[in-house]
């Protein structure tokens, strides 16, 4: 079954869409994470159940879709390590420590928009030494405020010149993170997807999985954010641990997408094929339209989703550009 079969198969679906609005209190991530779901939030949601015991952040990222989770429970993984270990900083040390040590790096290293020498000697001294938070000192000077690290786990990412600082907005999305961090419940975990331990799971639980996407060129896929690329094996794994998940009444939610500038992801739309009582729900990465007639209009949109193994009882926020 093609992506635009099945766009056509729920396109009956959002017709009568009725939107529910939810408060707008959500909590932004320090990082600039690339494919983060910040953007996606209040329509991603809204389609998760209302009552979750344990939620897992399978490829927690940047954090933005678990931190804003309501759970009794919330394990973050991920299968960087170094990335890891500034969150477990974050979440164990004094909020005002962590600003603290923050600008006194700046003041040593001299960072500024301009100071690429200083910049590279942070750069140097965090490979020498990998303190947690000086990761963080790091990703507000570099390019894009990114994350990358090489195959000898070297943080390679160059110098955001006239760009990239500690400015206040990074400053205050800091604070907000850490705050909600260290209120709520949660834990912190390193592991490729395969080798982590869903045994404890049960129906009252949430698996969310947000993988590098098969199909399009981000840098997880070519292995240069951590130090393994994503390829068709792994997707294939992924799936099948859904399956497995779904065999044991564990439901889980996978964003991905089934089209991209001309692409289709063959393995995802054969294995929803598969398994017809999967839900497949429809966003709108550009908020502009209610309804997905405008699929089958442009055959290089990017065709983004949320699958679910449960029905959402709830759909989709509505966004400004709604019609009301």
């Amino acid at each position: 079954m093609s992506a635009n079969s099945l766009a056509k198969k729920v396109i009956h679906d959002y017709q009568d869409i009725e939107f529910v609005r939810l408060p707008n209190k959500r909590i932004k991530s320090p990082l600039n994470y690339i494919g983060g779901k910040q953007k996606l939030l209040e329509q991603i949601l809204p389609l998760f159940p209302n009552n979750i015991n344990t939620f897992v952040d399978l490829f927690s990222g940047g954090c933005n879709v678990g931190i804003n989770v309501t759970a009794n429970n919330i394990l973050f993984n991920d299968n960087l390590s170094f990335l890891v270990e500034m969150y477990k900083e974050f979440q164990s040390r004094n909020l005002n420590k962590i600003i603290e040590h923050i600008e006194q790096r700046i003041n040593k290293f001299n960072l500024s928009l301009v100071n690429e020498a200083g910049y590279k000697e942070l750069r140097q001294y965090y490979n020498d030494n990998k303190e947690p938070l000086d990761l963080f000192v790091l990703v507000a000077y570099s390019f894009n405020h990114q994350i990358r690290f090489n195959n000898n786990h070297q943080f390679n990412n160059p110098f955001g010149k006239e760009r990239s600082n500690f400015n206040a907005v990074m400053k205050q999305n800091l604070l907000n993170f850490v705050g909600k961090l260290q209120e709520i419940n949660c834990e912190f975990s390193c592991h490729c997807f395969e080798d982590f331990n869903f045994s404890n799971l049960t129906n009252n639980d949430l698996v969310y999985c947000d993988p590098p996407y098969l199909i399009t060129t981000g840098t997880y896929n070519d292995g240069k954010r951590g130090f393994k690329g994503w390829s068709e094996k792994e997707e294939k794994s992924l799936l099948q641990t859904l399956d497995k998940l779904n065999e044991r009444n564990v439901r889980f939610a996978l964003s991905n997408v089934l089209e991209h500038k001309g692409k289709s992801n063959i393995l995802l739309t054969e294995w929803l094929g598969n398994n017809p009582d999967y839900n497949i729900n429809y966003l709108d990465m550009n908020y502009s339209n209610s309804n997905y007639q405008t699929l089958d209009r442009n055959k290089h949109a990017t065709v983004e989703v949320l699958i679910t193994n449960y029905k959402p009882l709830r759909k989709r926020q509505a966004t400004l550009f709604d019609k009301l």
